[in-house]
């Protein structure tokens, strides 16, 4: 298979100018080695920063402060943050200086300091460092469907440290109360998604409660809360219901359970049951939406409930409502909103840089596209916050890049060959990492890996020495063919 690369050099040439003067900002700086990729491979000293948040928000109308709930809530992680007080402590800056804050606030914030809310971070039992937006809130003069929230992290020596975006929230007036249909989607729970739990006695702010998972035990937490994958497990029991299992959403009457997305941990198959006046609906079977008041009833048990007790979690035994059979009666403590949420991951690495850096843009990879194959196969990555002054790296092996826009990079995969010094010997598939470095050093680590795969074909038997010298050095050429052929193939790490 021929493939024309006239296109791509091309390409080049227009570019080059604009490239040139990016460049110019990193030409002082060292160049990076594969030795010191390599040394990042093995130790990896990354900082993560971590931001957890509801998909959909309540809007505030009039001088009432609806703030978000659950809140957005931010950890970071990594020996890198240590690597990096280090580095300033090196430089001359003293211990107060070094201490990490930041600032939270809506996309459409025009000063981070005064329109937003100061975080500061505490370090937790497991060294990850955690702060909490208890008070933000999306007012009514904000007439916009979606936004995002801004994270602004500093030193308090005042060293910016970097911009960090949420995911796009949805805004809505009030809960639907209304039988949801497949039209709105995206205010229904589906199955594998991640959800967060909490409970609030007779509508009180201060009285909320949210499921959490802390040292390996689940409590009912005030000040912290915990993303929970919801899976179906059984099919609904309702036999004339009109929503399918196929559609994978979330329906009342549903067998789920929950698992912790950190730990883990997961509580028993439960049946989600509809709330209404605080009492469990057992004949519901619409779908789950946003924001709604719910129960969960421990399957095959007589009507035992997920319940909170002050900090503990325990079981409640609901009581047969005497007029309607189809419900029973719940207590406060066994009445739970059920709302989406995101969790978004940013993870980069300053232990190549040498000196602590501005992270922002923080490029982010989408999806992978690969183009031809042999020794001209091509790699597309499409993303955001792309930039020309960003190269890809397989493994240890930096790879020829040309920016084409801030969602689009190219690559030509390098050879296999240059990957593995012993490739001639090797008859299982090569997985490497693929990682964007910016020019004066800093590693923004993926969640994406590249994957070389031989297609094994089997020797034939010969006899003698020198034939079979003769047929293992064919052998040899065959499987570099068959590694430089089109049989590449990508995946998500998880």
């Amino acid at each position: 298979m021929f493939f024309d690369l006239s296109p791509f050099y091309q390409f080049k040439i227009n570019i080059f100018f604009c490239i040139t003067r990016e460049e110019q900002n990193f030409s002082l700086l060292q160049n990076v080695t594969r030795d010191s990729v390599r040394q990042y491979l093995q130790f990896r000293p990354d900082q993560s920063v971590i931001i957890l948040h509801a998909k959909v928000a309540q809007k505030s109308y009039g001088n009432e402060k609806r703030f978000f709930c659950p809140p957005p809530c931010v950890y970071l992680t990594g020996q890198g943050w240590k690597l990096r007080q280090e580095q300033l402590k090196a430089s001359g800056l003293g211990e107060s200086s070094c201490r990490l804050f930041g600032y939270m606030g809506l996309d459409s914030s025009t000063d981070p300091r005064t329109d937003s809310f100061k975080l500061s971070f505490e370090e937790q039992t497991d060294k990850r460092m955690f702060a909490c937006a208890k008070t933000l809130y999306i007012s009514d003069t904000d007439k916009r469907k979606h936004f995002r929230l801004l994270l602004h992290l500093f030193h308090s020596g005042g060293q910016e440290i970097g911009t960090f975006n949420s995911r796009l929230i949805k805004v809505i007036s009030k809960p639907s109360q209304k039988r949801q249909s497949m039209k709105n989607a995206d205010l229904c729970i589906s199955s594998g998604s991640k959800v967060s739990l909490f409970n609030r006695l007779r509508s009180q702010t201060v009285s909320t409660r949210y499921l959490a998972v802390e040292d390996g035990a689940f409590v009912a937490s005030a000040r912290q809360w915990t993303a929970f994958t919801v899976t179906l497990v059984e099919e609904m029991q309702g036999v004339h219901s009109e929503y399918t299992m196929c559609d994978s959403y979330i329906c009342y009457g549903c067998v789920v359970q929950l698992v912790c997305t950190d730990s883990g941990v997961a509580l028993p198959p439960m049946v989600i049951r509809k709330v209404n006046k605080q009492h469990a609906c057992l004949d519901v079977d619409e779908p789950v939406s946003q924001l709604h008041k719910c129960a969960f009833q421990f399957r095959d048990s007589n009507h035992m409930y997920l319940c909170l007790s002050n900090e503990k979690i325990i079981q409640f035994q609901a009581s047969p409502c005497p007029k309607e059979s189809n419900k029973v009666l719940l207590n406060d403590g066994s009445c739970w909103t059920i709302i989406g949420t995101e969790v978004v991951e940013y993870t980069f690495s300053e232990s190549v840089t040498g000196h602590p850096t501005t992270i922002s843009p923080v490029p982010v990879i989408n999806g992978l596209e690969l183009n031809g194959g042999g020794h001209v196969a091509m790699l597309e990555l499409h993303g955001e916050n792309f930039s020309p002054h960003l190269k890809v790296w397989f493994g240890d092996m930096e790879a020829e890049t040309m920016f084409r826009s801030s969602r689009s990079l190219l690559c030509v995969v390098p050879d296999v060959s240059i990957l593995s010094g012993e490739w001639r010997w090797v008859r299982q598939p090569i997985t490497v990492p693929l990682s964007l470095i910016r020019l004066d050093g800093l590693i923004f680590r993926s969640s994406y890996s590249f994957t070389y795969t031989p297609e094994h074909s089997a020797p034939s038997q010969v006899n003698g020495t020198v034939e079979r010298t003769a047929d293992s050095d064919s052998l040899i050429d065959t499987i570099h063919q068959e590694f430089t052929r089109m049989n590449f193939h990508l995946f998500i790490q998880s």
